[in-house]
């Protein structure tokens, strides 16, 4: 089994759709690197991941907005394909399973608590609450924490 972890910042606001009956959250998440080249020059290379979140628990998603950065764990799907210029190119895609807002005192009022969500599509922990649903899986995914420690 290959598991793929990802942090990095959502490349644009989320999109939900239903196919066949079922809720699909799709979203791009990019992490940038910089780095010098053996010349010295300052270089930046960006890596795009095409995520699909397959879950009953859409609610997330008016938290997955351009810019917010993420925590994300699932599956690796690779694609390869010729592009407009005719050139071999490959798309990277995650079957995302795990799914956590990561953010700080900046992320502005509404999404402080943002922190704290996680959601597993295989069994969802998300609850939705009236007020505020992110902060209702604070407690929920803090005492199932203990049970994820490898030792």
């Amino acid at each position: 089994m290959i598991k793929l972890q990802i942090i990095g910042n959502l490349g644009k606001d989320c999109i939900v759709k239903e196919v066949n009956g079922q809720n699909v959250i799709n979203f791009s998440v990019v992490h940038s690197e910089r780095y010098k080249d053996k010349q010295g020059n300052q270089k930046e290379r960006a890596t795009w991941v095409e995520c699909a979140y397959w879950t009953d628990k859409t609610g997330v998603a008016p938290y997955l907005l351009k810019g917010k950065t993420i925590y994300a764990e699932g599956y690796p799907e690779a694609e390869a394909y010729m592009n407009k210029d005719n050139q071999a190119a490959a798309t990277l895609r995650m079957r995302v399973q795990t799914i956590q807002l990561v953010g700080g005192v900046g992320e502005g009022q509404q999404h402080q608590n943002a922190g704290s969500n996680s959601s597993n599509a295989a069994a969802p922990s998300y609850a939705t609450a009236a007020n505020n649903p992110v902060a209702s899986t604070a407690a929920s995914v803090a005492s199932d924490a203990a049970d994820d420690l490898p030792f």
